[in-house]
């Protein structure tokens, strides 16, 4: 849990970054009830600790004032000591190539260790990638063929943990179950309050996924953690890994003793348990903020 001083910090840092890039292109909070949360905690209008992580998007773009030549994007998270401790942040680019990508990432997170020592850093971060992203993207240009698809080294298997505040809409659960059969994709669907969607598969179909999901009209949905594995560079070996790296058959709905006076609670000790067959135990905490059992 976060400490007040540490909580200050966030929203400190978060006002500074809204400030400095303010349109919603370059800089995206995640889940905008998880920063009322934490304000509403600095601000102490309530004493409750805030129990979701911050997460947050900022896009970089590389060049000078005629031509942007690269864009990368900076998939931010605090953890609950944050500063305390580094921040979380993937980078990513369309100019980065999985090795490239892979380096970058390791030196950023390498130097965040070694400079994040109870200040906040996400500035000295883009400051670091702006003095060192060409050392990456000049070393290899991303291969494409002739429909100007990325080359098969860029094949990453992709697993996406979805949270909502409910799924109940007819309409909804029969296009997570049709969308994830269209894009071949794996895994589940649990509706009620939450909802919990999970789909595993390659990174742009996934993508593709999460991107029609989130046009639908939502109280509240994103993605509660992403798992992203580097395939090998040869199409047909790549496509055998997915399925072994798959840990769910073909998508459907999953009900755990349901109850609750309109019938949409889950059992959440049984989808602890369906966790936990599925090697996925992990992500339990993820949702929900306290350990499984």
């Amino acid at each position: 849990m976060a400490s007040y001083e540490e909580a200050e910090a966030q929203i400190s840092e978060l006002d500074l970054l809204s400030s400095m890039f303010p349109n919603e292109e370059e800089f995206s909070v995640t889940d905008q009830l998880a920063l009322a949360e934490l304000r509403d905690y600095t601000e102490q209008r309530t004493a409750i600790t805030p129990t979701f992580q911050i997460q947050f998007t900022l896009t970089m773009k590389l060049g000078d004032a005629d031509r942007v030549q690269h864009t990368l994007s900076l998939h931010c998270s605090y953890p609950p000591q944050y500063p305390n401790v580094p921040p979380e942040i993937v980078v990513r680019s369309p100019s980065l190539v999985r090795s490239q990508q892979a380096q970058l990432n390791s030196d950023l997170n390498a130097y965040l260790r070694g400079h994040c020592n109870g200040d906040v850093c996400i500035l000295s971060a883009t400051e670091w990638l702006q003095d060192n992203a060409d050392t990456y993207l000049n070393t290899v240009t991303p291969t494409h063929d002739q429909h100007g698809v990325a080359a098969a080294e860029d094949a990453i298997f992709t697993r996406l943990w979805i949270y909502s505040h409910h799924i109940y809409n007819k309409i909804k659960r029969k296009n997570i179950l049709e969308w994830s059969k269209e894009l071949g994709l794996s895994g589940f669907s649990m509706p009620g309050k939450p909802g919990i969607v999970c789909v595993e598969g390659a990174q742009e179909s996934c993508e593709e996924f999460w991107s029609r999901i989130r046009k639908l009209t939502w109280k509240r949905i994103l993605i509660r953690h992403r798992e992203d594995v580097p395939l090998s560079s040869s199409a047909s070996k790549a496509e055998t890994e997915i399925q072994k790296l798959r840990k769910f058959p073909a998508l459907e709905e999953k009900a755990f003793d349901v109850h609750g006076s309109r019938g949409n609670h889950m059992d959440l000790g049984q989808l602890y348990q369906f966790l936990q067959e599925k090697g996925c135990a992990e992500v339990f905490p993820m949702y929900f903020g306290i350990e499984g059992r």
